[in-house]
């Protein structure tokens, strides 16, 4: 008996728990109307706690009618892979599958099982063919799940999406305030005492803050350079700089923080920007439900060229149609160059560098991960719906 036929009798005799309800059944895209939306979680917390906060999912909708073309497989493929501690769900995927983003379309799923949308370090995933369609379930775990003994390997072990570390430290370190958001939030009005800069030590008058409760946590963000969209020169954020964390100690109009920490002064009119920020870890990956054509407007740490894991934002936002978990290709501006046989200027095509991941939206801009970069990616280079 063949490997793969193997694995097809296991899969059909057995009930298969698959990977797709870890994605769907976590997804937080809000395109995904079948499913729950799972819990989101905060970048100040660490990965075993946001895997632990998640939310069990509604009841599951087969992806398997929407597959109308074979999803190609990845050159190489294994017929099963050990999940490791420290893979990702794109990971895994991009084991399998040429373009890891048609994750959904491809794992064999059981809706009957209660529960199924987490997979862990250790399960095995395999390779088989249902009806001559190419299908990875998760073999272990259907297994094990199917006995009357309750899983003991803790949440805090399930695998997510993307690297939760890479999209962390982007919002711990720099952010693209949105012009909105940023005019909303609360800010320091005077500094406790004789002080016209405050630091580390120091407590501030802050206002602006309603209904937080008292030792909640704030990042200290210094309003820089204007954001504005190169497509109509409309100023649609600001670019932010962390430079301070504090504390709540008093509330009213204003409230009292104290500094616990600062890179360099705090001063009148800096903003403060809870540390708690929603992020979700798991995405039900697709393309947008609209046509996108935007631009890389900003990139995290400044530099000009942009690899696999970074953070982008981009210059449309859910405005425009974009939500949580959409996929679209990065296109490298084509130069121009001279027609040394006809004359004149020729802008060479756009060509694919890569595939980008949202994963925070808001009206104008959104927050995008870098999932593969297959040639340089630079500033205002174009972000488009995947082909």
């Amino acid at each position: 008996m063949s490997l793969c036929t193997k694995y097809t009798t296991l899969s059909l005799r057995l009930t298969a728990v698959t990977l797709a309800a870890a994605l769907v059944g976590c997804s937080s895209n809000p395109s995904a109307s079948s499913y729950e939306p799972q819990s989101t979680t905060s970048t100040t917390q660490s990965q075993s706690d946001a895997a632990a906060t998640r939310s069990a999912p509604a009841p599951y909708e087969p992806v398997l009618e929407r597959i109308n073309q074979p999803v190609p497989l990845a050159e190489g493929h294994p017929n099963e892979y050990v999940v490791q501690v420290g893979d990702t769900l794109w990971d895994i995927a991009a084991t399998f599958l040429k373009d890891p983003w048609f994750w959904p379309e491809i794992w064999y799923v059981n809706p009957d099982i209660e529960n199924p949308h987490l997979i862990y370090p250790g399960d095995v995933l395999g390779l088989v063919y249902i009806d001559g369609q190419a299908r990875i379930t998760n073999v272990r775990a259907s297994t094990y799940r199917m006995s009357p003994q309750a899983r003991i390997t803790p949440l805090s072990e399930a695998v997510a999406s993307i690297p939760f570390e890479s999209v962390a430290a982007f919002l711990s370190s720099g952010v693209v305030l949105e012009k909105s958001q940023a005019d909303a939030l609360p800010y320091l009005l005077e500094t406790r005492g004789d002080h016209l800069i405050a630091s580390a030590g120091n407590e501030v008058y802050v206002r602006g803050i309603t209904n937080d409760p008292l030792n909640t946590r704030y990042n200290v963000i210094h309003v820089g350079e204007p954001l504005v969209d190169p497509d109509d020169n409309r100023l649609i954020g600001y670019h932010g700089e962390m430079i301070g964390e504090g504390s709540l100690r008093r509330t009213g109009d204003p409230s009292t923080v104290a500094l616990t920490n600062t890179s360099q002064e705090v001063k009148t009119g800096d903003r403060f920007l809870p540390a708690s920020v929603d992020v979700p870890l798991n995405f039900f990956p697709r393309s947008p439900s609209s046509n996108i054509d935007g631009r890389i407007i900003s990139v995290a740490g400044g530099v000009t060229q942009i690899g696999q894991y970074q953070v982008i934002v981009m210059n449309r936002g859910s405005n425009n149609g974009l939500a949580v978990g959409d996929v679209l290709t990065v296109f490298q501006a084509g130069v121009v160059v001279k027609d040394q046989v006809k004359g004149g200027d020729i802008r060479l095509p756009d060509e694919p560098a890569g595939t980008v991941m949202v994963f925070k939206t808001y009206d104008r801009i959104s927050y995008g991960l870098v999932m593969e970069a297959t040639d340089a990616i630079h500033l205002l280079d174009a972000v488009r719906n995947p082909t």
